[in-house]
């Protein structure tokens, strides 16, 4: 089931960008989580923070190593406890007490640790349709298919649609199109999903460009969307507008690392969580951006060359979807931070604070890992 042996073959260009992009989450924690009111913490990199954030990489490279040496068929195994799992621990914070009026946390007070279990979710709904689409390769055309394959996303989706994490739920809906295209299921069905998916962000793209206003469109929309919901489509909220500030204010190669006068000042909401982008856009520009992408590109290309070589149908299911999983983490929380997609609360993989995104990313990216070393295995 574990074999070291499979650990000298993965592919060893991630690692430097795994690092790297750690390293880029770290100066900006470090930056924004100095406490000015005590001596000498302004010369101190390792805050606390920085501290509790290096615990979480340390647990997410064993994590990391642990599934790229552990054989990635036996998950079919453990894919319906770990489903089962996942929909109790979603209905199970229904009775938790709210964290900041939502609920999405369980908070273990003896650890003084928060656990998010719609992180998790999101992996392992790629793990259960996978194994589905697998099982039904040969029904693969039969809308039976589609509507299982639904619902086992549907559920959970709902379930973290209530807590309310809109931006969580929403991740899965393209992770679904990718994993049907590749399951080779009806191409009227991926037709559906792609027009209602290109409808939402035709919507979006309607009120972010002004071409009607929000309060125009609020008597329509509030009659299908809450009103905090449809709030977050707001173009002109100060998160977005302090966010496009602190980008423009970076320049080409920005004002220096801790030298950050408008989201140092505290004029930027979250700077080392979701908005980790523009914070570290202030302090080292154009420049530094262009580097952050450039990291993430290398990620996502090295992540679908695995779904290109996997093996097997459940590997190439599997290194898809946890592509895709990862893409649209980047895709949305950069999104949200220049203007073009409303702020949900997506983090930035490997650089947002927080201990369950650094655990569920750098479980997939372990996934992947060993569906690469695995590729000559039948």
């Amino acid at each position: 089931m574990w074999n070291y042996q499979q650990i000298s073959r993965i592919d060893y260009r991630v690692i430097p960008v795994i690092l790297a992009l750690m390293l880029i989450g770290l100066l900006v924690i470090s930056s924004y989580s100095i406490d000015y009111t005590l001596d000498n913490q302004d010369e101190t990199f390792f805050t606390p923070m920085v501290k509790r954030q290096l615990q979480g990489f340390a647990l997410g490279w064993g994590v990391f190593f642990f599934f790229a040496g552990f054989d990635y068929n036996k998950l079919r195994e453990w894919t319906w406890f770990l489903y089962f799992i996942m929909l109790l621990s979603l209905l199970g914070l229904f009775f938790t007490d709210p964290i900041q009026r939502v609920q999405r946390w369980y908070k273990i007070p003896l650890l003084n640790i928060s656990i998010q279990p719609s992180e998790y979710a999101k992996l392992i709904v790629v793990i259960a349709l996978s194994w589905y689409l697998e099982r039904r390769k040969h029904l693969s055309q039969e809308w039976s298919t589609v509507f299982f394959g639904s619902l086992i996303v549907g559920i959970p989706f709902v379930m973290i649609l209530k807590q309310p994490d809109l931006g969580t739920a929403l991740i899965l809906f393209p992770i679904t199109l990718v994993m049907f295209y590749f399951g080779n299921l009806p191409p009227l069905a991926i037709k559906i999903m792609t027009w209602i998916g290109a409808s939402a962000l035709l919507v979006v793209a309607v009120l972010f460009l002004g071409v009607i206003s929000h309060e125009e469109a609020r008597p329509y929309a509030t009659k299908f969307l809450k009103d905090y919901q449809f709030d977050r489509l707001d173009p002109n909220t100060h998160h977005q507008k302090t966010a496009l500030t602190a980008i423009a204010l970076g320049g080409l190669t920005g004002k220096g690392w801790r030298k950050s006068d408008f989201t140092g000042g505290g004029w930027l909401p979250a700077p080392y969580t979701d908005s980790v982008f523009p914070a570290f856009g202030e302090e080292f520009g154009f420049v530094g951006l262009v580097v952050l992408l450039v990291l993430f590109y290398s990620l996502i290309y090295f992540s679908f060359q695995v779904a290109a070589v996997a093996g097997d149908h459940f590997g190439r299911l599997l290194s898809a979807g946890i592509t895709v999983y990862l893409a649209m983490h980047i895709l949305v929380n950069i999104g949200m931070m220049t203007g073009l997609l409303p702020i949900t609360g997506v983090p930035l993989v490997l650089v947002t604070y927080g201990g369950s995104s650094i655990l569920s990313t750098m479980t997939a990216l372990g996934i992947l890992q060993s569906i690469y070393s695995r590729r000559f295995m039948f």
